[in-house]
Parts: C-alpha cells; sequence; structure tokens
C-alpha cells in the first residue's frame, strides 16, 4: 500500500555549489523544510543577496521494504531551477519555482548510506518564468516548500482528475480519469475500484473496473442526497482509489466538492445562483523568510481573507501558491483565481514553452480544487500575443474544461482569447487615463475592451500603486485609502455586467529596488507584511452580514491634529450595523445611519458625519479642547458593538497575542504585539521597540529587537518538537508581556 515519508528533517544547507558535494558530504547548516536560502531584513536589502546557487545535502538509509517498490523523492516547490543528485548521479532538474516536482530513486538506491544533493539557483534566469524583465515581487530562494518520499507499487495510480457535470440535477454523477503508471513495464492486469465518502466518511457510492491499458475511466452515476460545494456550506466528500494488480495494491483518497461556475454576461453564478465577488490578491511572502512558511502560516492566510477580510475569492498573484493555502479555501469556501507564473514581461520561444508548461503543471496539480474557479493562463499586464495565448488557453481547456480561462491585462483593446476579459483598471487615481471626466470608479466594459458586445467580465486589480498607503500615515490619507477602495467596490456592485472585483492587494509584501517605497517594500495593501489590518481593510470586512460579525470601525486616531485643516471631519465609520450613535463629552448622542446617497450599491455602506450633523454649538468640539468619545454600533435597533476614544491617551499596556495556543511540532504560528492606551486602541506613533525572548520547543524567525510600526508589530515562531513554549516581550515603558503555547 502505499505511504508517505516526512523527508523535511536532517538538510545541511551550503552557500554556493561544488561538484564535490554531489558526492561527499560536508559541514554546513543544519535545516528544516521548508527552508529560505536568505534570510532578510524587514526592508532596505540587496534583493541580489539570495541571487546565486545554493546546496542542500540529505544522507538516509533506504529501508529492505522498499525493494520491489516505487520509491520517488517529492518536492512541493523550491525556487528556482532546481537540480537533483542522487550519489553523485543527476537524477531530475525543475525549471518552474512554483510547481511540485519528483526524483525517482528507485533502481537507484545502494544498500547503506544515500546521499541526495539538491543544487538550486536564486538568479532571475531570463529564460525562466516569471524572469528576463522587472517584476514587482521577490522570487528570494531555497527549498521553500515540503519535501517527501512516497513509496508505492510498482504499478500505481497518478493523480486523478474528478469532474462533476451535473451538479444542478437531482441525482448527480462524477466522472474519474486516472493514469496508471508503470514505468517497469510490468504486466498490466487487475481492478481498480472508486469510492465516494462524505465529510462524515459515509460511503456515497463506488464502482469497480478492470484495467487495461494506461489510462481509465470510471463513472458513478445515480448519486442522491449529495451536498454542493458553496461559500456558505463548503461541503467536501472524498475519492477514494483502490488499485489491485499482480504486482501489488496502491491507494489513493483526493477530496473534492460538487459545485458548478459561470462567468457569464450577466456576472458570476456559483450553482447557478449569482454571486457579486469580492476579494483581493495575495502574495505568498512574509516578512524575513519570504516564501518559507510551512501548512499553518499558509492556512491562516486563508482564514484571514475569509473571516477576518469577509472576502469571498482571492487571486494567487502571480504564480500558483501553497497546496495548504488551497486546500484551506476548499475548506472554507474561499474561490480562487490561479494563474501562471509572471509579470508584464515574454520572453523568446523557450521561456514561451516552459510558460505553457507552466500551464500544464498548474491545471494537473489543482484540477480537484473546487474553490478554483477560473485558470489564469495569460502573463499577468502582458501585451498581445496571439499564438502564444491560443497556445496557453488550448492546453488550459484541453486538461480542464470544466472552469473557464481568463488572462489579465491592463491595456485597453487587448485581443480576447480567453473566456473571461479580465482587468485590470487603475482608472481612479490616474489623471493621465481618466481625461477630463469627472472622478471614475471603474470604466465602462466596452471602452475596455472595445469590442461591439459585452462579454464576461470580471476586474483584478485597482488601488495598490495608485495609492499606497503605510500604516502609520497620516489620517486623511488613509481615510481617502478607505474612499477609493469604497468606492471602486461601489461600482462594481451596481454593475451587473461586472462579475466582481479583486482589489490590490491583501498584505504589503516586499519587492526589488524599482517598485515600491524605497524600502523594499510596496504598502499597496489593506494590511501589512504582518498582517495586521489598516484602515481599509475594512472596507471589506464590513461588507459582510451582521449575523457573521458585527463590524464598527471609525477610520481615525480621535486626535485633534491629524487632518490638514483640524479636526476629525468628515468621519467616515466603516460598519455593517442599521445606524450608529456617536456620543462625545457631555454633547447628546447622536444617531447616523449610512450614507446610501453617495454609495447606493454597497450591501453596507459607510456612515459618514460631517459638519451638517453638527449645530453651532456642537462644532465646538473642534475647538481647544479635546473630549473623549463613543460609537455604539446598532442591529435590529440594539446596541451590537462599541467603540470609546480617549482624549489624552497614553501607553497604558503591552498586548501580546498568538493566533493559536496550541501548535504542531514543526508548525509555524504569527505572534502580534500592540501598545494600548487606557481605552484598548492601538497607538498608532508608539515607535518605541520590543524585544523578543522565546523558550521551550520553538525558535523565533526574525530579530529579536524590532521597533513597533504604527503602534504594532508581528513575528512568526516555529515548533522545533514538542513540549511547551515561552514568549516573553518586553518594551522599556510598557514592561514585559508573557504567553504560553503548547507544540503538540
Amino acid at each position: 500500500m502505499r505511504s508517505y515519508i516526512d523527508f523535511n528533517d536532517g538538510w545541511v544547507f551550503h552557500e554556493g555549489f561544488a561538484g564535490a558535494l554531489t558526492t561527499e558530504t560536508a559541514p554546513g547548516k543544519s535545516v528544516r523544510l521548508p527552508h529560505t536560502a536568505v534570510e532578510l531584513p524587514f526592508s532596505y536589502f540587496d534583493e541580489r543577496s539570495y541571487q546565486h546557487q545554493f546546496t542542500y545535502q540529505k544522507t538516509f538509509h533506504a529501508e529492505p521494504s522498499w525493494a520491489g517498490r516505487e520509491v520517488t523523492l517529492l518536492f512541493d516547490g523550491a525556487m528556482a531551477n532546481s537540480t537533483v543528485y542522487l550519489n553523485g548521479v543527476e537524477i531530475a532538474a525543475h525549471k518552474d519555482g512554483y510547481t511540485p516536482f519528483g526524483a525517482r530513486l528507485t533502481g537507484r538506491l545502494r544498500s547503506g548510506v544515500n546521499l541526495v544533493t539538491v543544487v538550486i539557483d536564486g538568479s532571475e534566469n531570463p529564460d525562466i518564468p516569471p524572469f528576463g524583465g522587472r517584476i514587482d515581487y521577490l522570487t528570494y530562494a531555497g527549498i521553500y516548500r515540503e519535501a517527501s518520499l512516497r513509496i508505492t507499487a510498482p504499478i500505481w495510480i497518478g493523480h486523478p482528475k474528478i469532474e462533476t457535470p451535473d451538479v444542478l440535477a437531482r441525482s448527480k454523477t462524477v466522472t474519474v480519469r486516472a493514469e496508471i503508471n508503470n514505468l517497469e513495464g510490468k504486466p498490466l492486469s487487475g481492478t481498480l475500484t472508486a469510492a465516494i465518502k462524505d465529510r462524515n466518511g459515509k460511503p456515497v457510492g463506488s464502482v469497480a473496473s478492470e484495467i487495461d491499458g494506461k489510462s481509465i475511466s470510471l463513472t458513478l452515476s445515480g448519486l442522491d442526497g449529495i451536498e454542493l460545494w458553496d461559500i456558505d456550506n463548503p461541503a467536501l466528500y472524498t475519492l477514494e482509489m483502490q488499485l489491485e494488480t499482480p504486482s501489488g495494491s496502491d491507494w489513493v483518497a483526493c477530496p473534492f466538492g460538487f459545485r458548478q461556475v459561470e462567468f457569464t454576461t450577466e456576472g458570476f453564478k456559483l450553482n447557478g445562483k449569482p454571486l457579486k465577488l469580492r476579494g483581493l490578491n495575495r502574495h505568498q511572502s512574509f516578512p524575513y523568510v519570504g516564501y518559507a512558511l510551512g501548512r499553518a502560516a499558509q492556512e491562516r492566510d486563508a482564514d484571514i481573507l475569509k473571516h477576518e477580510l469577509h472576502l469571498n475569492i482571492v487571486r494567487t498573484s502571480h504564480y500558483p501558491q501553497s497546496k495548504y493555502f488551497l486546500d484551506r479555501c476548499d475548506q472554507i469556501g474561499l474561490l480562487v483565481f490561479e494563474e501562471i507564473p509572471g509579470w508584464q514581461h515574454i520572453g523568446g520561444d523557450a521561456w514561451k514553452a516552459e510558460a505553457v508548461e507552466n500551464v500544464r503543471r498548474m491545471v494537473r496539480r489543482d484540477w480537484n480544487h473546487p474553490s478554483i474557479v477560473i485558470w489564469g493562463v495569460r502573463i499577468n499586464e502582458s501585451q498581445d500575443d496571439h499564438d502564444f495565448y491560443v497556445e496557453t488557453n488550448r492546453v488550459a481547456h484541453e486538461m480542464d474544461n470544466t472552469r473557464p480561462t481568463g488572462g489579465v491585462r491592463y491595456i485597453t483593446e487587448s485581443e480576447m482569447l480567453e473566456d473571461v476579459y479580465t482587468m485590470n483598471d487603475f482608472i481612479l487615481g490616474n489623471e493621465e487615463l481618466g481625461g477630463n471626466r469627472p472622478r471614475t470608479p471603474l470604466r465602462p466594459q466596452q471602452e475596455v475592451t472595445g469590442l461591439d458586445r459585452i462579454v464576461p467580465y470580471m476586474i483584478t486589480e485597482y488601488g495598490g500603486h495608485m495609492y499606497p498607503t503605510k500604516s502609520n500615515d497620516h489620517e486623511q490619507r488613509q481615510a481617502e485609502h478607505v474612499l477609493r477602495h469604497l468606492q471602486v467596490l461601489n461600482a462594481a456592485y451596481g454593475d451587473p455586467q461586472i462579475a466582481g472585483c479583486i482589489g490590490w492587494c491583501a498584505f504589503d509584501y516586499n519587492t526589488h529596488k524599482d517598485f515600491g517605497s524605497g524600502d523594499r517594500i510596496c504598502h499597496h495593501g489593506v494590511s501589512d507584511m504582518f498582517r495586521e489590518p489598516k484602515f481599509a481593510a475594512y472596507a471589506y470586512a464590513s461588507q459582510c452580514e451582521p449575523s457573521e460579525e458585527v463590524i464598527l470601525k471609525p477610520v481615525t486616531f480621535w486626535a485633534r491634529g491629524e487632518r490638514n485643516i483640524g479636526g476629525t471631519l468628515p468621519l467616515m465609520i466603516l460598519t455593517n450595523c442599521d445606524e450608529i450613535e456617536l456620543r462625545y463629552g457631555s454633547y447628546p448622542g447622536k444617531r447616523i445611519g449610512p450614507d446610501r446617497e453617495a454609495f447606493p450599491h454597497l450591501p453596507h455602506p459607510p456612515v459618514v458625519i460631517d459638519r451638517k450633523h453638527f449645530s453651532k454649538d456642537e462644532l465646538g468640539l473642534w475647538g481647544m479642547e479635546w473630549l473623549d468619545a463613543t460609537i455604539i454600533g446598532y442591529v435590529d435597533g440594539k446596541p451590537a458593538a462599541e467603540v470609546k476614544f480617549v482624549a489624552d491617551p497614553i501607553p497604558a499596556r503591552l498586548e501580546v497575542i498568538a493566533d493559536t495556543d496550541s501548535i504542531g511540532a514543526s508548525d509555524p504560528v504569527r505572534v502580534m504585539v500592540r501598545a494600548l492606551d487606557q481605552a484598548g486602541n492601538k497607538l498608532p506613533f508608539f515607535p518605541e521597540p520590543v524585544s523578543i525572548a522565546v523558550s521551550g520547543a520553538a525558535r523565533l524567525l526574525g530579530p529579536e529587537l524590532v521597533p513597533l510600526r504604527a503602534g504594532s508589530t508581528g513575528f512568526w515562531i516555529e515548533a522545533t518538537g514538542r513540549g511547551p513554549i515561552g514568549i516573553k516581550v518586553t518594551n522599556d515603558r510598557l514592561g514585559t508581556t508573557a504567553i504560553e503555547l503548547t507544540a503538540a
């Protein structure tokens, strides 16, 4: 029967590469995968520091039980241009930094100690997508995803393709196409059985067939009582396949869901029901360690997008992302737009051929994820290239005809070869694009496409570099940042021809010197690199229903001098409450409802408080004396949330919160640190450093002494075994706050 062996421990890491490392072990740094070749500072670094070769070595013994079996070393991802050696012999090579690859060990293992050596090259090789031009993100270097050994019978099941062709019918069908791998050419006979189980392990249906070739197709029909997968009820089923041959048994299990997706001229439909898509783009990078954070961190990002920002879609800009991230999207009901690696640049013929292979690898790896609703088969923001994009679309459709293709562009009147016209519309704030027209959140579809007809259409970026906003920018800029996101959301909700909009972007990210703010950071996110929300994050979060979470976020630091003219007006309150009440000083409270005049299409417009809401005497609030304030949100006439501001904020305590207090024996976990005032609000301009001490079964990722940025900072720790973990964070003024976790 098939088995997988964790292959992440016991690696020795070397800077550079020498040929002797393929045959002999050498002293180096002991590391566990996932691993980044170079830990970068938070900002102001030389990105060339990782753009060269690195070497990983690992010794292991071949088990006697492996005799007569297929043994393959699997890598989920390595950046980039990887070459694998076994006992001095090259056995595999892989150029793509974002998809998995395997190195077959069968017939090459020797008794006693075996040495596997992996050479990776972090150089921006112009022959490999996304390289060859400037790119607005870092790719880092290293074996940054997990590795394992797969042990199977000599004849085994390839990654099956599962389809659910009639999900809206009462009685449903599943079709399965599976490859039968037989690399040793053994006589091919036997039986393949496919069985479906629901989330509780209850059998739903099964079918069996004799195998007679390298691939086989099975159909399970007449399936009743099936739950559909959707964003509110992400019902997952499991396909279990059992292969019995004279050479042994194999078994594989694949989660999937019953769901139907449609991009139409009247918007997006999930299972036949209209759904306006509301999302953000995600880079998979983190401070210090780049791409190299494991399963728990990948899953946590999906949870933040779904449950804290309350999105229903994410775009994996600009490359396939971790299988753990996608698995979590399946589990929680977060839709995904996945695309191939690239950023604006298209290379020569060999480069294009590699990009076409990227389509194949991406689709093959991820074709069973119900969360993925569209394949991105165009290099992000590239110019038209007819033959190239005819081929990328052909390959995607040939491999998977259950999902549409999209091609993200920012040029107008671009040739439409995909099923959905996906557009980065940066007109808001771009005077050159806007011309003499009034402020315009989104352009009309046909102005963008240049077509004489309406087509399926989705906005895939907006905001971002048009108005980068730091967490510690002054309040007036942050309020404008919020406004721009709200205006695009409102425009998208108001246009039934737009499937939805995916803003740029969820999290700040490190980038090259040619981009960002000179500090090697693109401050484009609605959250910072530690996933700490800026005000604009609540533009998205507030669009959920109060039954899911009550959102009440005033866009203010409640300080008299944070606006150019003083005061806090107009005061925008991001909320899904029916109305709010503002109380300040001894003045009577004011009840104010959402601004549906300015934002008529949003599910939940913000409340906007302006001078018109105050008498002349009440405007004394903005005089020389600053007053305490309370804002209360009401739902169905009852108080549902409350925010208090003090007129004289001072540092009161240091808050230290981990995402969870129990983690796996090698998991990473994020810890957030915040300086709070006496009302529990974050102090946005408290810049003092904190020192971090980690003890027990974990190690700190990143430096031990860090400043607070906008009143907060974050860090990740990684478990190094099982047992208690102690974390102490100290500030000279606020003292020490300690928390305890457990790695089990």
